[in-house]
């Protein structure tokens, strides 16, 4: 069994103007930085033996600030990214949100599709499950992450997760079984 604590990457510059990212590279914020500070706090007394975390910046600045310098390796993971847009990358996200329900097994334009996302996750935790049995595993992702460990391993209805309203909370735990 695989403990999994999943964790969002802290707030970026595009979370603070309401933009939907995607697979765009933005930097975190000052309230991002603080947050990522946090983050390490929070598992400083039980930190996990290993954290993986999306290629974009987001996501890794988080990794690094929280975990960096403290021995628990960080590793980049592209199949952790958030779903790619495509050309409505950098859009407001309440549009981007409503315009995901379209998008469950079609892509977006010149993006992908939701599936897609989930797919990427699955071949993510097949790769977990060879490979750290027995460790606690801390992820820093998005949304699709998310969503991913919500449809493989809580078992939710892909067309329910797209339509939920995305709730921050200090972590989600899952256990992975092989």
């Amino acid at each position: 069994m695989i403990s999994i604590i999943y964790e969002t990457h802290a707030t970026s510059l595009d979370n603070e103007q309401g933009l939907a990212s995607g697979s765009y590279n933005v930097d975190l914020s000052e309230l991002g930085e603080q947050q990522a500070k946090e983050l390490g706090e929070r598992h400083r007394d039980g930190p996990p033996d290993v954290v993986f975390c999306s290629d974009l910046r987001r996501a890794y600045r988080t990794a690094e600030i929280a975990f960096g310098g403290r021995g628990i390796p960080i590793i980049k993971d592209s199949r952790l990214r958030e779903l790619d847009y495509g050309d409505w990358t950098r859009r407001p996200s309440a549009e981007v949100h409503d315009e995901r329900v379209k998008h469950i097994n079609e892509p977006f334009p010149n993006g992908e599709s939701c599936m897609d996302a989930m797919l990427r996750m699955k071949r993510f935790l097949s790769d977990l499950r060879r490979n750290y049995h027995g460790k606690q595993v801390l992820l820093i992702g998005h949304i699709a992450t998310h969503h991913g460990l919500e449809y493989w391993i809580a078992g939710k209805p892909l067309e329910e997760l797209v339509h939920e309203h995305f709730a921050w909370q200090p972590g989600w735990r899952y256990l992975l079984v092989p």
